[in-house]
């Protein structure tokens, strides 16, 4: 058998080998976690790992949570619950300068308290969104990079899967972490706004004033499209913070009460069932398969001794807390370039985690914090998803790069709001301790 840090400098290598041929992050993980357990306690040890660690992982009843929020997310797109909240942010806020990149980022921010997916944000409102704004002679820049960065609130603002993903691997709780996000989901969408405002006021080409008008008749009356997406919040976020149901219930009683509202809406197909039960089978496997690699790595991390040597040396440093915290940032930000969000988070948290709840940080602030890194590196290149899928599913003429360059403004208010969000922490924690 070799030493734990020859054994560990073999397997990241072999990860980062894995990553950069293409292979899933999940197998990527788990491969370079088995051969590190077989050659640090034996092949035995290491077999009976992957038989149990597989079962162990999914056999939990917080993992229900998260192809519960995925059913409630498909169901509430099938409603067209999208159209309803455009129309009712457009009546609403059309007239402001940039009215119609405002009310898109509304409108995502809104849905994000259904959809749970950034990825669903983004192909959705690229798809309603964009040729408005471009027929109506908005900048490209503007618009697609308003898309990209407000798809990135469903991460943010609860429920989002990325923080129940969190919750199991630091074992916190799901519902403290949902509630702690609200605020700063807000906030962020409010920057949002407001950043569009103000460069519309400086630059009134970027968004010529739209022609049409709308009384206050019009819109008392759009706010009937809206009540769908407000039961749904209701319902899983009111329920959770007033303590009648846990998380998973509330997983299960946001997905029955979106299949309700479809079928209220007539809009529920035999076809569109079965493609919807399917799709979140497949993407609910995909974020198993995931977790459990990454529990495979971390139980070889664990074995090796090396996660409890790190900890014990950085914390010996005794550098500054936001010292720690700024290297967390920077750790993130860059394999934010090259991998997806839930991948970094199964990596980094089982060094990371300890080190700065070590040195005082909170765990359920510090979850948020981890989002909204990766709220920012689903903007940035080289491989920012979400600008891929806004260029994916546009249905005008856009390249990469202008979204790219369009999404750098709000990459930029981002960081605004992080900065926000460690210099007063107060803004994650109060609603959690409320519910305490």
């Amino acid at each position: 058998m070799l030493d734990p840090a020859t054994t560990s400098l073999i397997c990241v290598g072999l990860l980062f080998l894995l990553l950069v041929i293409g292979a899933h992050i999940g197998v990527a993980l788990g491969i370079a976690g088995v051969l590190g357990m077989y050659l640090t306690i034996g092949p035995d040890a290491a077999w009976a790992q992957l038989a149990m660690v597989p079962f162990a992982t999914t056999n939990s009843f917080m993992l229900a949570t998260i192809p519960l929020f995925i059913l409630m997310g498909s169901f509430a797109t099938q409603a067209n619950l999208t159209t309803d909240l455009y129309r009712a942010a457009y009546t609403w806020l059309g007239r402001l300068p940039g009215g119609m990149a405002i009310a898109t980022t509304l409108a995502s921010a809104a849905f994000g308290a259904a959809s749970g997916s950034t990825i669903v944000n983004a192909a959705v409102f690229t798809r309603m969104a964009l040729p408005e704004m471009t027929r109506l002679g908005y900048d490209k820049l503007l618009s697609s990079g308003c898309i990209a960065a407000s798809g990135t609130l469903a991460a943010l603002i609860p429920p989002s899967i990325l923080m129940v993903v969190y919750a199991i691997i630091t074992e916190q709780s799901i519902g403290k972490i949902m509630l702690a996000g609200l605020v700063p989901g807000l906030l962020t969408a409010l920057v949002f706004m407001g950043g569009i405002y103000v460069r519309v006021k400086l630059k009134p080409s970027l968004a010529p004033m739209p022609k049409e008008t709308f009384t206050w008749g019009d819109r008392f009356k759009s706010l009937s499209g809206v009540w769908g997406i407000c039961v749904l919040f209701a319902l899983v976020i009111g329920g959770i913070y007033a303590g009648l149901f846990t998380p998973t219930f509330a997983g299960a009683v946001g997905a029955f009460g979106a299949l309700v509202i479809v079928v209220c809406k007539r809009r529920l197909t035999k076809q569109a069932a079965v493609e919807i039960v399917k799709d979140a089978g497949i993407n609910s496997t995909t974020i198993f398969i995931i977790i459990i690699g990454g529990m495979l790595f971390a139980r070889f991390l664990t074995y090796t001794g090396i996660v409890n040597d790190v900890t014990n040396y950085l914390i010996s440093l005794e550098l500054a807390p936001i010292t720690y915290l700024l290297c967390f940032i920077v750790v993130f930000l860059i394999l934010g370039m090259f991998i997806e969000a839930i991948a970094i988070m199964v990596m980094t948290m089982p060094v990371m985690y300890p080190v700065l709840i070590g040195v005082g940080y909170d765990p359920i602030w510090l979850g948020i914090i981890s989002v909204k890194l990766a709220e920012i590196s689903l903007c940035t290149p080289p491989v920012g998803l979400n600008v891929y899928v806004v260029r994916s599913a546009s249905p005008v003429p856009l390249s990469l790069e202008n979204v790219f360059a369009g999404v750098t403004p709000f990459v930029v208010m981002d960081f605004l709001v992080l900065a926000l969000l460690v210099a007063f922490p107060e803004i994650v924690t109060f609603l959690p301790n409320m519910m305490s």
